[in-house]
């Protein structure tokens, strides 16, 4: 029996370390967009069967990252300017309710961290993977200060695609939408024009995707 609880929580281990390996090369764009997936060539990538690897897909089938192809293998999904929409007004949803939410409850040192963070943006030494990270532990810290696990949940999920995006796109976007107005707003404790600020900076961030991925 021992052995038995043994090799499931091996297979679980093993299931879940290639889907983390799955998942960054799909943020970082290892595995582009439109590309095809034969399960032998991941397992071989990943150094495993193709049992986990069948398994961590379905997994990421189900976080819309692949699509199945029957008798085939999987597809990384392609990016259209309807899932960009898509994806920008449901982030739209969950952030402007944190930056609300933080405005009216931010403690002197959480807006201390968060501007900590836009510093980088306009560092003059900071490379544009150290711009790109300090962007994403922007938003995601500002779901947490909001303390609700739920958006802050389903944030993550959401930020890892737009950083796919970011990943994609970084050679042609014109300048770097900041968070200046964002962190304004909490600094003065102005929940609405916290979420103004927010709404505007996404929308313009999308607006942008649209631009590049539309073409």
């Amino acid at each position: 029996m021992i052995s038995v609880v043994k090799a499931r929580a091996h297979k679980l281990g093993e299931v879940e370390r290639v889907y983390q390996i799955l998942r960054e090369w799909l943020i970082s764009a290892k595995l582009a967009p439109g590309e095809f997936l034969s399960e032998q060539d991941l397992a071989i990538r990943c150094h495993t069967s193709r049992t986990p690897v069948r398994e961590a897909c379905t997994r990421l089938m189900q976080d819309k990252w692949l699509s199945r192809i029957p008798r085939k293998g999987f597809m990384v999904a392609p990016i259209s300017p309807r899932d960009i929409i898509d994806m920008y007004d449901y982030r739209k949803l969950l952030e402007c309710f944190a930056a609300e939410a933080v405005a009216a409850t931010a403690a002197p040192e959480q807006v201390a961290d968060l501007r900590a963070l836009v510093a980088v943006e306009s560092s003059p030494g900071a490379s544009l993977p150290e711009i790109l990270k300090a962007n994403t532990t922007f938003h995601r810290r500002l779901s947490e200060m909001a303390g609700n696990h739920r958006v802050t949940n389903q944030l993550s999920l959401t930020l890892a695609y737009v950083s796919r995006l970011d990943t994609l796109c970084t050679q042609t976007v014109p300048g770097w939408i900041g968070h200046e107005d964002i962190l304004f707003a909490i600094e003065r404790r102005d929940p609405a024009s916290a979420r103004h600020a927010m709404e505007a900076h996404i929308d313009s961030s999308r607006d942008k995707m649209i631009e590049l991925f539309g073409r």
